[in-house]
């Protein structure tokens, strides 16, 4: 080939190189699709050059003398994520004059912010930390950034990163749905990086028990390959001989229990991934604990369960840890040697771990079976405190996710929530203070109408207490599972649980559904009977909270965290506030009406009148069958499947038939013989039939109080109120009962919806799931009552605070039942009876010390004129500017000193 012919092919491929991206697109020989794609990619970046917002801000930073600019056209933007990371140390510096500076935040927050275009991954200076921890900022808000800055780590070749200096947070916005790129690419690498500090991972935003990114993803496939059993050795083998030894034989054996993580990272470490996490392993011979270490914890803790068998190679042993919590044995006949731990490191020297098939774990080997302690809810009441056991049972009541501080300085907190579970041997439920157990994916699923089993609680049986006062608590060692996470679960096959199933396949839907509650404000555990077991049972200092300091305590609390504290003050106004149509804003704040009680032989009439018709009602037939629950154990995968809910045509009560048929406006459409209706069902199409049928019965399941309450017009002022409330130096408003404050009656329908508004929300964006148009205070209220506005004046009258009261009663619950005698001799009494409503009817006795409860509270608060008293606050942060204040407990002054 000659010199010119190379130089027509060289000047070629230069001009096709110089085409843009449009003309590339068009060039002849390409496919359309492929053209179109070329296009469409040419577009999007020729628009983003143009129109990303991002991109405008990033130039104009890093063209900044000071790398810092402040934006006067701060266009909106939305938080795609806010994820949190541990900080990097402080420079070493002499020590401050006293007095001395608040400690550094303990952590970091990066925020993704997009403009629709690209993506930006920016760091958020610790001085607006305040804005995540009160869930201010947050995923899927539009924001506005006000001053931004940009810094380069000077030991990197990298582009530098965006710090949000100011910003202002708008309200809840859909991002667009698209795919935006990372303006950096390498922001959008896999597993995620925190911006600064040189970190390998993210952390959970709430807590630091639960696994959390792409580190925690993958999971280990077991290991087909036989084994081979001749160099085995066994656990009282390491016992004897573990001092004289530096190497040691492979361990066949099979995991027993298994605990949460522990994470404890410091910013003065340096430590890739500080994690620590047990599992108490068994064969033969006996039991002995084995420690995953650091970086072997986001490798194996999520593919390590409870039952797996494991071949374990490489690992050292050391004296155990005399501090660590032990779990229950279900096998008394097991030796537990407590000597000796085996650890398990990614180095020094490599682990090898190997998960042995089920299928080929042969009897010869005498690997223990995993037992269990199942007990039924009829057995605790006989249990002493701090007895271990394993419970299984339906949920009736799931609360909202809190939390609350490990230390009082610390930025670490628990996360938990409270749980009903009924199992049909007793009338009360468990109640269950669940922890997170490092399983969010089952922690923020749990609802109620599924079933659940949690292994390895511990009674509570606290003297402190008022009588009867008993739940149960998770522990290090508990494990958690609901419907859908059952199957290949070793409990399976325990007496106790197939007794359980029994006798759910005796319950119907319709009966055990109008039971259940989720999320509100819950008063448990209940304070102490008296003062001086309030101030026992205590672990702070100082027991009593200055009015003075209450407002900064308050604005000091976290999202979601939740305290108990006690202050000393004199009840001066008091105010009933009734249940009312919610307002346009949303929140539920009862109108107070000027209406005059019902008398009380009123109410026993009506409530007569009640009760005949409900007999009446109860003797036809019902709107919607009974649909039993299936439960059911498939003896094949051994799973405990969810239940069927599945619509079902039935007939409707004689009134419903009647109302039905005026709504309809066909007289002879609807016949009056039973007969005759299930012919003339078929013609009603389901839809409407079925929400009809649901409309009438939304109005007659209604309980009898809902006839005779009425919007009372009660309230109650001392004369020292009304002589000093123009001269308060502070006057501390926290009487407003927020819609996520009330318990609500459970919809199964909406359970995706309902279980969202009370888990914590969510680092990242989540698209929404779930096809509702409702709002959380259009759902029932399932206390059925107002509450009160409570005036506390402090001592020296110079401080007042309103705090809410939240009266509940319930008959199927004693456990949180409301006193049968209603009509104690002062307001003191009444804060006993604070509980969740498990009721949706009462008895006529119960209905007409309803009517007049309103009236006797504001009657008691009469008696307590000028009367020194201490009361118990429960204090909960929903999130932005929204606090919770409500009265648990009044101390009498003679329980005070």
């Amino acid at each position: 080939m000659g010199p010119g012919r190379r130089g027509r092919q060289g000047v070629g491929r230069a001009s096709a190189s110089s085409w843009s991206p449009m003309q590339r697109a068009r060039r002849p020989g390409r496919g359309r699709a492929e053209a179109e794609a070329e296009a469409g990619a040419a577009r999007e970046a020729a628009l983003g050059e143009a129109g990303s917002w991002l991109q405008r801000v990033a130039r104009r930073v890093t063209a900044a003398p000071h790398l810092r600019a402040a934006l006067q056209d701060a266009g909106p933007v939305w938080v795609l994520a806010v994820q949190r990371y541990l900080a990097e140390p402080g420079p070493a510096r002499a020590p401050p004059p006293p007095p001395p500076p608040p400690p550094p935040p303990g952590y970091c927050y990066d925020v993704t912010l997009s403009d629709g275009l690209w993506q930006e991954k920016c760091h958020l200076v610790p001085e607006l930390n305040g804005l995540v921890q009160k869930n201010i900022l947050r995923a899927g808000i539009e924001v506005r950034v006000r001053t931004v800055s940009c810094l380069y780590n000077e030991k990197k070749l990298d582009t530098g990163i965006l710090c949000l200096e100011s910003l202002d947070c708008g309200g809840a916005a859909a991002p667009d749905p698209r795919q935006a790129p990372f303006r950096q690419k390498e922001q959008g690498r896999r597993p995620e990086r925190p911006l600064k500090g040189g970190r390998t991972h993210y952390l959970p935003l709430w807590n630091n028990e639960d696994p959390y990114g792409d580190l925690w993803l993958g999971r280990k496939q077991p290991d087909p390959r036989p084994v081979d059993v001749s160099r085995i050795t066994s656990v009282a083998h390491l016992e004897m001989t573990w001092m004289s030894r530096i190497n040691f034989s492979p361990l066949l054996v099979r995991i027993m229990y298994k605990s949460r993580l522990r994470y404890y990272g410091k910013p003065e470490k340096n430590l890739d991934e500080p994690y620590q996490a047990y599992l108490e392993v068994a064969d033969s011979s006996g039991m002995v604990s084995v420690i995953l270490w650091n970086t072997l914890c986001p490798e194996w803790y999520n593919s390590l369960s409870v039952g797996t068998v494991i071949l374990i190679q490489q690992y050292t042993i050391k004296k155990s840890y005399p501090f660590r919590t032990q779990p229950s044995l279900g096998n008394s006949q097991m030796k537990r040697i407590s000597t000796i731990e085996i650890c398990l490191n990614l180095q020094d020297p490599s682990t090898k771990i190997s998960i042995i098939p089920e299928n080929l774990v042969k009897p010869e080997w005498r690997l223990p079976e995993v037992m269990y302690n199942f007990i039924a809810r009829s057995e605790l009441d006989k249990l002493p405190n701090n007895y271990s056991c394993d419970i299984i049972g339906l949920v009736t009541f799931v609360g909202r996710a809190q939390r609350t501080k490990k230390k009082e300085s610390s930025e670490d907190f628990w996360l938990y929530r409270w749980v009903h579970v009924v199992d049909g041997t007793a009338d009360e439920p468990f109640i269950l203070e669940l922890f997170a157990t490092s399983q969010p994916d089952i922690f923020e699923h749990i609802h109620p109408m599924t079933y659940l089993v949690c292994t390895q609680v511990r009674v509570v049986r606290d003297d402190t207490q008022p009588p009867n006062t008993r739940y149960l608590t998770t522990s290090n060692e508990s494990q958690i599972f609901i419907t859908g996470y059952h199957k290949g679960q070793p409990y399976t096959s325990d007496a106790k649980v197939k007794s359980f199933i029994q006798w759910t396949k005796t319950q119907s839907e319709n009966d055990q559904i109008k039971k259940t509650i989720i999320g509100g404000y819950y008063p448990f555990p209940p304070a102490p009977d008296t003062f001086l077991k309030y101030c026992n049972c205590i672990k702070v200092e100082s027991v009593l909270t200055a009015l003075s300091e209450l407002k900064g305590k308050i604005e000091a609390l976290h999202y979601r965290e939740h305290k108990r504290i006690a202050i000393q003050g004199i009840i001066s106004a008091i105010r009933y506030v009734g249940c009312s149509s919610t307002p346009e804003d949303g929140s539920e704040v009862g109108t107070v009406q000027e209406h005059s009680y019902p008398s009380k032989s009123q109410a026993v009439e009506e409530t007569d009148f009640q009760s005949e018709e409900s007999e009446v009602q109860k003797e036809d037939s019902r709107c919607h069958q009974d649909k039993e629950i299936k439960f059911v154990l498939n003896s094949q995968e051994n799973d405990l499947e969810e239940p069927h809910y599945q619509s079902s045509t039935a007939s409707c009560s004689p009134v419903q038939r009647k109302k039905m048929k005026q709504r309809l406006g066909d007289k002879s459409a609807l016949p009056t013989q039973e007969d005759n209706w299930a012919e003339e069902e078929n013609r009603l199409t389901v839809r409407d039939t079925s929400q009809l049928c649901r409309d009438e019965e939304s109005m007659n399941d209604e309980p009898a109080i809902e006839e005779t309450r009425e919007l009372y017009s009660e309230s109650w002022e001392s004369h020292l109120w009304t002589e000093v409330k123009d001269n308060l130096i502070d006057h501390l408003s926290y009487s407003h009962v927020h819609p996520e404050s009330i318990p609500r009656k459970f919809d199964y329908e909406h359970k995706d919806f309902l279980m969202q508004q009370y888990n914590l929300h969510p680092a990242k964006y989540q698209p929404k799931q779930y096809s509702t148009n409702k709002e959380i205070h259009e759902f029932k209220d399932a206390r059925g009552l107002g509450h009160y506005e409570i005036t506390v004046l402090g001592l020296n009258h110079k401080i007042a605070i309103d705090v809410a009261f939240l009266p509940t009663f319930s008959l199927e619950d004693p456990q949180l039942s409301v006193g049968e005698d209603l009509h104690r001799d002062s307001l003191l009494s009444c804060m006993d009876w604070n509980s969740v409503s498990h009721s949706e009817t009462f008895s006529s006795k119960r209905l007409q010390s309803a009517t007049s409860f309103p009236g006797e509270i504001i009657k008691a608060a009469t008696d307590l004129d000028r009367v020194h008293i201490v009361c118990i606050l429960d204090i909960c942060h929903l999130g932005e500017d929204r606090v919770e204040v409500f009265l648990n407990k009044i101390y009498r002054p003679a329980d005070t000193a």
